[in-house]
């Protein structure tokens, strides 16, 4: 499985950024991605998540309302367009099927900072 996040970067608080994911080598297609986020010495926490066939999509309360997912099933690619950004969303970001597998990306660094 290779799980290749981008789009991670500085940006002032009410900042957007638009994450990519590609992920590839999964052995059964996965019904539902999700983005992740974890800070030192905290939880890998989802925050967002798309189940392909019926299209539904779930955030985290902390995001919804700013954040919203979307991809393309056949090319198993994500993305994550983040607005309205705050500093409590500094964090590394991963993308990885729903329930997660044990193999994670590099993750893209999202920091939030004047």
């Amino acid at each position: 499985v290779q799980l290749v996040e981008s789009g991670g970067g500085l940006v002032q608080p009410g900042g957007s950024l638009r994450l990519s994911c590609a992920a590839s080598g999964f052995i059964d297609s996965p019904k539902v991605m999700g983005w992740f986020r974890q800070t030192p010495g905290k939880e890998r926490d989802l925050v967002a998540a798309i189940h392909w066939s019926i299209g539904s999509t779930y955030y985290a309360p902390p995001v919804k309302g700013r954040f919203t997912i979307s991809g393309d099933s056949l090319k198993n690619t994500v993305f994550l367009q983040m607005n309205s950004l705050q500093p409590e969303d500094t964090a590394v970001y991963y993308c990885n099927r729903n329930p997660p597998t044990d193999l994670w990306g590099q993750g893209t660094q999202v920091t939030v900072s004047l």
